[in-house]
């Protein structure tokens, strides 16, 4: 039970009597207009008012005449004559323009039940659409009070003799509408009121004993007692869904609330209660109390008259009375148009007008309520930002009052509408560092904090040395709940040298660059940092390693050792000290870590050898450097037996074939080793035959000189002239070698006689018996070829004259074929035939079926287009001459039109059958005669 005095008074409401409209007359019905009267007058109305009511943009009222009055915004009264007697009960639907009433048209009569539809008219009154007597049954009893569901379909209508009546169906209709006693019992019904729940229609019931409640929405209404304590008349009314649709009882003690199935909270609002009413969340009694007078608006004479009512307005969820003011003789308090209407039996209208939340909210703040503003924001459904305002006035308040701890309680409120900076600089005082870590906390846990804020947090942590909180904060479950930026509490956390929980975020967040930097360069744990990068994913795993190889290798050179060779071969990441099987293999590029053992030349070795026997198609890179590393090792290396292993080791590399395409590198890394054997083997390798006759003639081995030019002078001739040259230069007697090139370029032919004596001239020792059995030799050879060379020429000469000879024949005199036989088939000529110049005759038949052309001899047809290609070769050779000499006097680029021509063969030799005469013949005559000798094979006409 919660006690009003305790409960602070306000005045939310301005108070005014309500005046009529300029232009008015203002006088009341009935009576005379004032004449020249240009001030607003007080609105008076109607005298012998019984009854009010509200609703539907008008107030209503019913007086002692039996006339219905309406009083409009605009202020403007009309009315008409509903009953012949008096008005009893109105009641205004709020949903519908259907205003219901009970009254009195003859003394002694039942009251009756008019149903009035305000929208229509019968000769300028509302519309009648019903009329029912209201008493139940032949016993003569009193109206009590009366309430109408808003869907028109309920009607509910109570007696002082304790009976209810109900009427269910249409209530603007007789037709379908069904009237039966809900409820009897021994005292006056003082109360009625509709509650709809879903399809649950419920009925409240109350008498001056006790409330209960019907569902009347069902068959057999189940009834619900809810107390055994009552209320006089007009004391009850029905709360809006602010206060979940409770039926509100006001008693002279308390006020209660229910619910249609049990009692709810109650009040305990002192004063004998008149009137009950619910507007827009508060709760208006007008009671009449002697004993308590509020200390404002009470200005009457006679302040303790029993006339005197007090008007109290209670904010119920707040706990506050909103207004309080003294009235003379309420008839009755009415809400319309936003306000509240009281009216006095004076017939004035004394309207209640709320003033706006932040006028309310700015009495609360000039008395620093801000509690109760708050709470009053929430009931008025301030937005978000208004509310932020308030908590952060209150915490400004609270932090003016030195009430810190409430103050940071009040901006935690504030968070996501108030700059987090504003709260901060006003706690950034040491001595206020714990209520600046709750407000970053809940920043923090809200997902608002910016990296900033976090570092803020994590420093104050490290002030307070509170390692508690600090792991509480960084150790969540999972990455949805981090509220912060993770690499920025790395950083904090590490500069202020919390190493463990830094480690903890990078590990648990994957940060492994920032975790590797705390263990190598902090902690200096270099065991775990190898560790957590052999348990890394392949690619953060590489990476790492080119990173951080060189501090590793230099610290524990032998463990990164091993984990390179496995990165670079079969990499699984190591998962609680075993591979993963399931994920498969991958593998680095070796030759990108060979850098990182710059200055540890004994693990670069194993690492090299092992690549090369694990991976054979590791990258060229790897063999390179392992021919280098064996080669400096051979090059420095004083022990000979093991100078003598590193030879064969480097000679065994060479020989592996992985220097094919980088001959030159690995030529270069055995010249600048002074490494001979490998340079002879890549010089045999790359057929540079010309550098290995060299390197024997700067060394003086005569014999391997030799021996070069017979393992290599087929591929390259010119290697027995440079030998020659070489020993015809030496002043000591190399008549053996020299011999022995002698008798290889005579018997191959490789050097003119007088070439071979102008460069053994240059050799002081060599004598004429050196070259005397080669000059006779090659003498003898040359006179044998002189003699051929005579012999065939003198055959050319007697066949061209033949020639000739029978070309004139051909020319001058007629030529008679005796050819008794075809030349194909062999068998006697038999008419018709075909004989030809050459004197080759066939038979017609033959002729046909083996010759290509008409004109052409089949038996000669070979030899003759052997001759005519040569000739026309000679011809486009002349051609392709002159466009050759044309084009190379005109070209800006002269090689590059030879190297075209050499491209397309031009320049090659043709080679013909027969040699040409010794005498040069003319090119025209050369073709002449090729021409005649074709005639022979021409056929006669």
């Amino acid at each position: 039970m919660a006690a009003y005095l305790q409960w602070r008074r306000f005045v939310f409401f301005d108070k005014e009597l309500v005046k009529e409209p300029l232009g008015s007359d203002g006088a009341a019905p009935g009576t005379a207009p004032a004449s020249g009267s240009t001030v607003p007058k007080l609105l008076c109305l109607p005298s012998g008012i019984t009854v009010c009511d509200s609703g539907r943009g008008s107030l209503v009222f019913g007086d002692m005449e039996g006339q219905i009055w309406f009083l409009p915004r605009s202020l403007q009264l009309t009315g008409f004559q509903a009953y012949k007697l008096r008005v009893t009960h109105l009641y205004q639907l709020k949903q519908h323009n259907i205003l219901a009433s009970v009254g009195e048209d003859e003394e002694g009569i039942n009251p009756l039940v008019k149903i009035w539809n305000l929208e229509k008219r019968d000769g300028g009154n509302p519309l009648c659409t019903r009329i029912f007597p209201a008493i139940p049954g032949t016993e003569p009893t009193v109206v009590s009070c009366l309430t109408v569901h808003e869907n028109l379909n309920f009607m509910a209508i109570g007696f002082t003799d304790g009976s209810v009546k109900l009427n269910k169906g249409d209530i603007t209709r007789d037709r379908h509408s069904k009237t039966q006693i809900l409820h009897k019992g021994n005292y006056p019904v003082t109360g009625l009121a509709f509650r709809q729940a879903g399809k649950i229609t419920h009925l409240f019931v109350v008498t001056t004993e006790n409330v209960q409640s019907y569902i009347v929405s069902g068959k057999d209404y189940p009834r619900v007692e809810l107390d055994t304590h009552g209320c006089g008349l007009r004391c009850s009314a029905l709360s809006d869904p602010s206060q979940d649709m409770q039926f509100i009882v006001a008693g002279d003690e308390c006020v209660y609330l229910y619910q249609p199935d049990e009692r709810g909270p109650c009040f305990a609002f002192e004063g004998h209660k008149l009137i009950a009413h619910w507007f827009r969340g508060y709760l208006v009694i007008v009671s009449r109390d002697r004993k308590v007078s509020p200390k404002s608006e009470f200005t009457s004479r006679d302040s303790q008259s029993s006339d005197k009512q007090i008007l109290n307005i209670y904010d119920l969820c707040n706990k506050f009375i909103a207004y309080s003011a003294v009235f003379e003789d309420v008839v009755d308090v009415l809400a319309e148009w936003g306000s509240l209407y009281v009216l006095t039996r004076d017939g004035r209208v004394h309207a209640l007008q709320e003033k706006d939340t932040q006028t309310k909210l700015e009495m609360l703040f000039k008395k620093n309520l801000f509690e109760m503003a708050i709470n009053l924001a929430k009931s008025q459904h301030l937005d978000s930002d208004g509310l932020a305002q308030i908590f952060m006035q209150y915490g400004d308040h609270l932090y003016s009052k030195g009430n810190h701890d409430g103050a940071v309680q009040q901006y935690i409120r504030t968070i996501g509408k108030l700059e987090p900076s504003y709260v901060i600089r006003k706690f950034l005082d040491a001595q206020r560092i714990h209520n600046l870590t709750a407000y970053l906390q809940t920043l923090h846990r809200q997902s608002l904090a910016n990296a900033d804020h976090t570092t803020l947090l994590l420093n104050c942590y490290t002030k307070l040395k509170d390692s508690s909180k600090l792991e509480e904060f960084i150790k969540t479950k999972s990455e949805s709940e981090v509220h912060f930026d993770v690499e920025t509490a790395i950083k904090v956390l590490r500069q202020a040298g919390y190493y463990s929980h830094a480690l903890y975020l990078a590990e648990n967040h994957s940060h492994h660059e920032w975790y590797l930097k705390i263990q190598l360069e902090d902690i200096k744990n270099y065991q775990e940092a190898l560790r957590y990068i052999g348990k890394l994913p392949f690619e953060q795993a590489e990476s790492n390693m080119k990173r951080y190889g060189k501090t590793l290798m230099h610290h524990i050179p032998e463990q990164t050792t091993e984990l390179l060779k496995g990165l670079c071969t079969d990499y699984r990441p190591n998962l609680e000290g075993r591979g993963d099987k399931e994920v498969p293999g991958c593998r680095a590029n070796s030759e990108e870590f060979i850098a990182i053992f710059a200055n540890n030349p004994r693990e670069l070795k194993a690492f090299l050898e092992h690549m090369s026997e694990v991976q054979p198609d590791s990258p060229q890179g790897i063999y390179d450097t392992l021919l280098e590393l064996r080669l400096q090792n051979w090059a420095h290396e004083e022990d000979p037996q093991v100078k003598e292993k590193l030879h064969a080791e480097a000679i065994s590399l060479l020989k592996s074939g992985r220097f094919c395409n980088v001959f030159d590198k690995a030529l270069v890394l055995c010249q600048m080793h002074d490494f001979q054997d490998g340079v002879l083997y890549l010089y045999e390798q790359g057929k540079l035959f010309q550098q290995i006759m060299h390197y024997h003639m700067q060394h003086e081995q005569y014999r391997q000189v030799i021996a070069v030019c017979e393992r290599h002078g087929e591929q390259d001739p010119s290697l027995w002239e440079q030998a020659l040259s070489y020993f015809a230069r030496k002043e000591e007697d190399c008549k053996e070698y020299v011999a022995a090139v002698l008798k290889h370029i005579e018997n191959k032919n490789l050097m003119p006689p007088l070439l071979v004596v102008q460069t053994l001239a240059h050799n002081s020792t060599a004598t004429l018996s050196v070259i005397r059995d080669y000059l006779v030799q090659k003498l003898q050879k040359q006179s044998q070829q002189i003699a051929q060379d005579e012999l065939r020429v003198r055959r050319y000469r007697e066949e061209t004259t033949r020639i000739r000879q029978e070309i004139q024949e051909l020319k001058a005199s007629p030529k008679i074929f005796q050819k008794t036989k075809c030349s194909i088939c062999n068998s006697a000529l038999e008419l018709p035939s075909v004989h030809f110049l050459c004197g080759h005759s066939f038979h017609q038949h033959c002729f046909e079926s083996y010759s290509e052309s008409d004109a052409d001899c089949p038996t000669c047809l070979p030899e003759n287009r052997k001759v005519m290609d040569m000739i026309r070769a000679q011809e486009q050779k002349r051609d392709l001459h002159d466009q050759f000499q044309h084009q190379l006097k005109c070209s800006n680029d002269s090689f590059s039109v030879i190297a075209d021509y050499f491209g397309r063969g031009v320049f090659n030799k043709l080679t013909l059958l027969t040699d040409p005469p010794t005498t040069r013949l003319t090119p025209s005559l050369e073709v002449g005669l090729q021409r005649d000798l074709l005639m022979h094979s021409r056929r006669g006409t």
